[in-house]
């Protein structure tokens, strides 16, 4: 098991406030798959990509406004952190930590 895999309980600062989400990860060499499940439903990651302790994704979201976001996000430990780019809307901070398997 790589060290970013797991389920991770990660919260998005966003000027609509905190949205929380599950991220899912599952490793396999310099690719993932996985999901991120919130109250706006749950988006699989087919695409996902690792760098060492980095993690990269995109996901097309529907609401509240209809977009392509990017997200980075780099693992320390049970902790991860990073940002999530909802194109003309903004940058936006990541954090997380690893929920028990």
């Amino acid at each position: 098991m790589s060290n970013v895999d797991g389920a991770w309980d990660c919260v998005v600062k966003s000027p609509m406030g905190d949205q929380p989400f599950v991220l899912t990860v599952k490793s396999a060499g310099d690719r993932f798959s996985g999901s991120a499940s919130g109250a706006l439903g749950s988006l699989e990651i087919p695409d996902g990509m690792v760098e060492g302790d980095t993690i990269k994704w995109s996901m097309s979201v529907k609401a509240p406004f209809p977009t392509t976001v990017r997200c980075q996000a780099s693992v320390s430990g049970d902790r991860i952190e990073g940002d999530v780019i909802a194109g003309i809307f903004g940058t936006f901070p990541v954090t997380g930590v690893r929920m028990p398997a």
